[in-house]
């Protein structure tokens, strides 16, 4: 490849191409030879299927055929000289023998122990697979042979047609039935939907194939009596269609049925139709029906009405089928029917009757148009509100017609049924409105005379008009709307607030949507003078409203007090009535007022309040606001929510001040916040005085409880209220009496205040409460208490902490996964609260909160662990010095090592230990020593050198031990260095079992390895024996043969010593060689065959460079056998001198297989091997047969043959009819002549046979007479017959040979072994 870029770099691109580069360029080059190579390979693959299907005796051809064509392309492509595709000379010999091999093994020229004669064998009447064992001579090989076997034989032809050659030809004699035509053999009707269009009228053929079809057309309404009228409507019509018209009008008809389904597909979106349904159905009836094999439908194309009658359906032979009664038909126009158009029909809209509420009660009357073949039929139906009602009217006829009919009932032509002529009606349809909602009248179908089916609005009007128009009439009838006011009515006026609206709403009841929108007229009258007096005056009004559009419901606007009626309705159709009520009165509501009185709230300290006393006018509920400010300060707005019409307001500020109370607004159920201008009140207010515990809720009553570890003193705060300063007096109870505590001139509203612990408490500890008795203000206003009092709780033992046990006790072993429990002895009122640290970490502190005096502390670290602080749910504690470490020790790992009487080399790169070498096969074991709790589980991996230079794993064991030195065994049983890494170890502390995920850090691994040496071994490559001739010498006679290979493994050189044992002489001869390979071929110059019967080569021994002992030796490949014979010979088992192709001549062979026969035909010379004896080959070519040598040991021992010569006679032939195959129709009384040709050597016999006929493709019939001919001295013999079947030749015999072949002896047993 670098060569040829090389060239193409510096040369011109045309100079290194056989076709020059400016005539077509590399690319397409390229592409065409791959086209071609693709397109042949695929006729490869077609043939090779033809291959696997014909007959054996078709076979032979492929082979040779792509063996050739295979060749011619890589040759031609080698000349072309295309870049990319430049091969070497030995490149193209591969490539043309690989093709060759796979066309071999195709087309069964390469097989097993046969010389290719799967392929080459010819047809000899019996199974080529029967002779798969069999040798065979060539066949004869022409250039009309090859040709057609390069694929050519489309182009020159065969006569046999790839059946069998000898027996070729058949004559079938077939009996002639009689023919018929049936028109419209369905009877279907035919109408013509428009002028110009055609309809299509079968005719069922039988046993016929007509040239010529001449039918007859007839007029609709001709009559002979009426000649005037027979001149209008026309003449008699006689039509003629040729076969090339019939083929026009089938193939129109074809693909208009194409474009129908393809129509139909895509129709998914469209208006479904049911009538599409049964066209549809009528149109597949028509277009596919069933017919027999020997049945045909063809089809007459008619474009104008009127009656058609068959004359006659003639054929090639000039002969007219039998026309089947009746054979005529009418094709009438299709009869249509829509309603006459009238402008304004789309919809009619219809009110009822006032008082009637079934409907209007009034009819109405359509115009239907019909048109048709007279009498007609039409079906119609009515819809009222989704109810439907179907109709049929018969016998429509004109009045004409009727007439006519009285005064000629004996007249059959012109009035005679389906031939008259079509009519134009017009029928009334009369409906009745009788009740309320939609009524529809709709058209379904017209049926004629013929009873041709159409859907309404079907038809030329359906273009003008549209279907909907035509076929369907709508009127609905709607109720009159009736309204009246809602929620408001007399004795329940709409109220109206001042300055505001009301929303008087009016409904519409049993009113139709389709009627919307309304106009509503509404009347409007003022309140009396009396009563508006004194506001300003109001005018009558008279107003027309009109609703929404889908709205029944209409809401007026009322902006003032008065009277409101509706007038009157009326909707888009229909007028309307007024339901009650129909008077709305709207009363206007006055607004909230208030009469309010002050009284002032009096004690010994001053004014300390006010309360207020209200008079509420309105409608209830009633909200009042007010507003309260004290001196200078922000005013705050209050209110106060009261059900009636009275109530009362009492204000007691905590605070003295200068206050002011007044009302600002009032809201009722009418009127939100309307503002009051009430009296309003100034007040000097002075609270009353009172004091609390700080801690205490408002309206709780439980204590509060305080805690005390240290001090006589307790220190509680104290809120006042009131006027200040104040002096406050408590009482301290304790357990045997109460001291009272009195603290004066107390000038803030917080005070803290310091109580002294009874002294009986204040020594031993316990409980005692703090009360507060009373409070006295600035005024001297003194007050009595019982507010909740604080309980105070005294200790005076403080807790304490340490770890529970002796102090040479105090320490634990466990896991390095566990959790370690100390003990812990806690004094105090629980929970504690525990903060300690570990020694080795001192700047770490860890807390604990503990419930229990007894208990736990829980940690995982080794290491000493120290309490360092503690206190309990009251006071802070003490911790005890001496008892306040602890100890936690963990269990370690257990670890191995190699043991130090191990002899290793350490490498500090990998931290790996290298052991001594050692030989394959050989025990080798080290010593570890293990550090743990017995028992001991080891688990390691077992790795190899792998070749593409990492390591792969061979095991992952585990290795139990009991003691703590073990022996490990090392793997020696295959050559390679062994890596061995300990990945865990576990103890009866730490079990891998329980400790599977703890993987010893890669790092601190034991690793160690060891070179495993391979042992030396020889043995040859195979055991095929080797052949020699007497007096040779132990040389190799093919290089390239495997045979005779030694292979050698281990470090070379090599030492091989072998033996050669002479078995007819009982001689052992022996060598010793020096190799430096590891293949040898068996080459002894020095020893030389004296004697003749088998050697046996063996090898005795085999040393390498390792020094290891030699692996045991494969007794199948430690010795061949070498075979010594002399020269050959060949004789015939029968001594005959003629033979026919196809027959099978046996030699016994002489001598040590294999051999190689060398024989003559016809003066060219062959070569054929056999591997057995007898010999058998099965002659293909007529002539002259002579074997000429034979030799054996790969051809090395040779002999002349002079005395065995055949004669080999072709086999005879049979022709029936020339070789051709032959239909011949005869009627009844004629005979056939069958005609046979005999080709060979008189006299002959033959065996035909007449079979009957099968409708069956490719299937023989049943045989029904068989007769054999002998003593024919004639080439040809013929016979006559008048019976129907198939006659063909079944064997035929002439003077030396028979086909088909009688299979040779012990033939039929070979095959089927």
């Amino acid at each position: 490849m670098a060569d040829s870029k090389a060239q193409a770099a510096g040369s011109p691109p045309s100079s290194g191409t056989l076709i020059p580069e400016s005539f077509l360029d590399v690319p397409s080059q390229r592409l065409y030879v791959f086209s071609l190579w693709a397109l042949c390979q695929a006729i490869k693959i077609f043939d090779w299927f033809q291959y696997l299907v014909l007959p054996s005796d078709s076979r032979g051809s492929y082979g040779r055929k792509w063996f050739i064509f295979d060749f011619l392309f890589c040759t031609c492509l080698a000349k072309l000289h295309i870049p990319r595709l430049r091969y070497t000379k030995s490149v193209v010999v591969l490539q043309i023998l690989s093709l060759w091999l796979l066309d071999g093994f195709m087309f069964g020229v390469v097989t097993v122990n046969v010389g290719g004669e799967h392929s080459w064998l010819p047809s000899l009447g019996f199974s080529s697979m029967s002779l798969h064992w069999l040798t065979s001579t060539p066949q004869t090989s022409t250039f009309w042979d090859l040709v057609p076997r390069l694929g050519l034989g489309s182009l020159v032809g065969t006569p046999d047609g790839g059946k069998d050659a000898h027996l070729l030809g058949q004559h079938t004699v077939r009996m002639s039935p009689i023919g018929t035509a049936q028109l419209n053999p369905y009877g279907h009707t035919f109408c013509l939907a428009a002028p110009g269009q055609s309809v299509l009228v079968p005719i069922l053929l039988n046993n016929t194939s007509p040239v010529t079809i001449r039918y007859a057309l007839t007029p609709l309404g001709y009559g002979e009596e009426n000649k005037e009228q027979r001149q209008a409507l026309g003449k008699i019509e006689h039509i003629d269609l040729s076969l090339k018209e019939l083929r026009a009008i089938e193939n129109s008809r074809l693909e208009g049925l194409q474009v129908a389904r393809t129509s139909a597909s895509r129709r998914d979106g469209d208006e479904y139709d049911e009538y599409d349904d049964d066209d549809e159905d009528d149109a597949h009836s028509r277009d596919s029906p069933s017919l027999q094999k020997t049945q045909d439908l063809v089809h007459l194309r008619v474009t104008k009405p009127g009656t058609i009658r068959l004359e006659y359906v003639r054929d090639q032979h000039n002969v007219d089928a039998r026309i089947v009664y009746p054979g005529e038909v009418t094709v009438v126009p299709c009869p249509s029917v829509h309603f006459t158009t009238e402008a304004g029909h789309e919809e009619d809209v219809r009110c009822a009757v006032p008082g009637l509420s079934s409907g209007a009660g009034e009819e109405l009357q359509f115009d239907i148009d019909i048109y048709g073949v007279p009498p007609l039929s039409l079906r119609w139906h009515r819809e009222i509100d989704g109810k439907r009602e179907a109709f049929m009217v018969e016998g429509i006829e004109s009045s004409e017609h009727i007439h006519h009919h009285h005064r000629s009932m004996d007249d059959s032509n012109a009035g005679a049924r389906g031939h008259r002529a079509p009519v134009e009606l017009k029928v009334p349809l009369t409906a009745t409105l009788d009740t309320l909602g939609k009524h529809s009248y709709i058209l379904e179908s017209v049926t004629d005379a013929l009873g041709n089916v159409v859907p309404a609005g079907k038809g030329p009007a359906a273009h003008t008009h549209g279907t909907e128009g035509q076929t369907h009439r709508s009127v609905t009838v709607l109720k009159r709307p009736a309204v009246a006011f809602k929620n408001c009515g007399p004795g329940s006026p709409a109220p109206l607030l001042i300055g505001s609206q009301a929303s008087l709403k009016i409904s519409a009841h049993d009113a139709d949507a389709l009627d919307a929108p309304w106009d509503i007229t509404l009347k409007y009258q003022p309140p009396a003078a009396e009563e508006s007096g004194k506001s300003k005056r109001r005018k009558p009004w008279l107003k027309e409203y009109k609703t929404e559009k889908a709205m029944k419901d209409l809401v007026v606007q009322a902006d003032a007090p008065g009277e409101y009626v509706i007038a009157g309705v009326k909707g888009k159709y229909c007028e309307g009535d007024v339901l009650s009520p129909e008077t709305c009165k709207v009363v206007e509501r006055p607004l909230p007022s208030a009469e309010i009185e002050w009284k002032k709230i009096h004690e010994c300290s001053g004014d300390i309040g006010v309360s207020a006393s209200l008079v509420l006018h309105g409608t209830p509920p009633f909200t009042v606001y007010y507003r309260m400010q004290r001196d200078k300060a922000p005013a705050k707005d209050l209110f106060k929510t009261f059900g009636g019409s009275r109530g009362e307001i009492t204000i007691q500020p905590d605070h003295s001040g200068h206050y002011r109370f007044e009302f600002t607004h009032l809201s009722d159920v009418n009127y939100k916040r309307v503002e009051l201008k009430g009296p309003s009140i100034d007040q000097i207010v002075h609270p009353p005085a009172s004091a609390d515990f700080v801690h205490n809720l408002r309206g709780t009553t439980g204590k509060k409880r305080i805690n005390t570890c240290s001090g006589s003193l307790v220190d509680v705060d104290v809120e006042l209220k009131g006027t200040g300063p104040w002096n406050l007096e408590l009482q301290a109870v304790g357990p045997k009496k109460a001291d009272t505590i009195k603290v004066t001139g107390i000038t803030t509203d917080k005070k803290t205040v310091h109580v002294p612990i009874p002294k009986d408490v204040d020594v031993e500890g316990g409980t005692f409460e703090i009360d507060l008795v009373s409070v006295e203000d600035a005024y001297g206003c003194k007050r009595g208490l019982s507010v909740p009092g604080v309980s105070v709780n005294v200790r005076r033992v403080q807790p304490t902490a340490r770890f529970y046990g002796a102090t040479e006790k105090r320490n634990v072993t466990i896991l390095d996964y566990e959790q370690a429990s100390l003990p812990l002895r806690l004094t105090g009122d629980g929970p504690w609260r525990l903060k300690y640290r570990r020694v080795e970490v001192p700047e770490r502190v860890h807390s604990a909160t503990l419930q229990s005096p007894n208990a736990e502390l829980r940690v995982t670290d080794q290491g000493l662990y120290e309490i360092i602080e503690v206190s309990d749910s009251q006071c802070p504690g003490t911790v005890v010095k001496e008892d306040a470490t602890y100890r936690v020790n963990h269990v370690l790992r257990p670890s191995a090592k190699l043991s130090s009487e191990v002899q290793f080399t350490y490498e500090p790169y990998n931290g790996s230990h290298i052991l001594p070498p050692i030989c394959e096969g050989l025990h080798d074991h080290v010593d570890l020593d293990l550090k743990g709790r017995a028992p001991f589980q080891i688990m390691y991996n077992v790795a190899r050198d792998a070749e593409n230079g990492g390591t792969k794993i061979l095991d992952q064991p585990v290795f139990n031990s009991i003691q703590p030195r073990t022996r490990f065994q090392l793997h020696t049983s295959e050559a390679a260095r062994i890596y061995y890494e300990v990945k865990q170890i576990g103890d009866a502390a730490y079990p891998l079992a329980k400790n599977k995920h703890a993987v010893i850090p890669r790092s601190e691994r034991l690793l160690f390895e060891q070179q495993v040496l391979m042992r030396p071994s020889a043995r040859f490559r195979n055991h095929n024996r080797l052949s020699y001739c007497l007096n040779d010498v132990l040389t190799p006679h093919d290089f390239s043969s495997p045979d005779g290979v030694i292979v050698l493994e281990g470090t070379p050189p090599f030492q091989l010593q072998l033996s050669i044992r002479n078995l007819a002489a009982s001689e052992v001869h022996t060598e010793t060689i020096q190799l430096q390979d590891n293949v040898w071929k068996l080459d002894l110059p020095s020893y030389t065959f004296r004697s003749i019967g088998p050697h046996l080569v063996t090898i005795d021994s085999v040393q390498d460079a390792s020094h290891c002992e030699q692996a045991v030796p494969d007794p199948l490949h430690r010795s061949i056998w070498l075979d010594v014979a002399e020269t050959a010979a060949i004789v015939p088992f029968d001594r005959r001198q003629d033979y026919c192709v196809g027959d099978v001549t046996q030699f016994q062979l002489e001598g040590t297989p294999p051999w190689t026969i060398g024989y003559r035909i016809n003066g060219k010379s062959y070569t054929q091997e056999a591997k057995k004896s007898p010999f058998s080959i099965l002659q293909q070519q007529p002539g002259e047969f002579t074997v000429t040598s034979i030799a054996h040991q790969q051809k090395m021992c040779k002999t002349a043959v002079t005395d065995l010569r055949y004669n080999v006679h072709p086999l005879p032939a049979a022709r029936v009819g020339h070789g051709q195959r032959i239909v011949q129709d005869i009627h009844e009384g004629d005979q056939a002549e069958i005609v046979f040709t005999l080709i060979g050597e008189p006299p002959f016999t033959f065996t035909y046979q007449r079979t009957e006929l099968t409708t069956k493709k490719g299937a023989q019939g049943k045989v029904l007479e068989t007769h054999t001919v002998s003593g024919v001295t004639t080439n040809e013999y013929s016979i006559f017959s008048a019976l129907e079947g198939t006659w063909t030749i079944t064997f035929i015999a002439d003077r030396y040979c028979r086909y088909p072949p009688a299979p040779p002896d012990g033939l039929a047993e070979k095959s089927r072994r």
